[in-house]
């Protein structure tokens, strides 16, 4: 078997997973910070809380553990292509912008929301310009 198309298999299908949770986290905190009643606020921190742990962070992981598995397979020189060096770059904005979105959600769970529905909405974006940015990148490949 051809372990490269095996994690390479396994990194996209935990990249789709991941990115499928870092679009859909921001827009349940538009929801969330939208809302008064109690109820309807309890029902999102069980989503969000959900939606975090067994989903987002068991693909971030599995994503970073593939894509490591894949350098080590093509070799490590190709840290010294340009094309590599900006989708590092842009997957590492992504696990800060993971772990900023879990910032948001143990600030939900604590009821201390302190940003807007209009600012949930805006920081929704990142992952999907982050996303265009890498798949044009790896697919092209440019060079120095």
């Amino acid at each position: 078997m051809n372990l490269y198309l095996l994690f390479k298999s396994l990194h996209l299908i935990a990249i789709i997973s991941w990115m499928a949770g870092l679009l859909y986290l921001p827009r349940i905190f538009v929801y969330h910070s939208e809302t008064t009643e109690v109820s309807q606020k309890n029902v999102f921190k069980i989503m969000e809380r959900k939606l975090y742990n067994y989903i987002m962070m068991p693909a971030m992981l599995l994503s970073w553990l593939f894509g490591i598995l894949l350098i080590k397979s093509l070799g490590f020189e190709i840290f010294y292509e340009l094309w590599m060096q900006i989708k590092i770059f842009a997957v590492l904005i992504l696990t800060y912008y993971h772990f900023l979105l879990g910032k948001y959600l143990r600030n939900f769970a604590m009821d201390d929301n302190n940003n807007s529905s209009k600012f949930y909405r805006i920081i929704n974006e990142v992952p999907t310009i982050i996303l265009i940015v890498v798949v044009f990148v790896v697919v092209f490949k440019p060079q120095l």
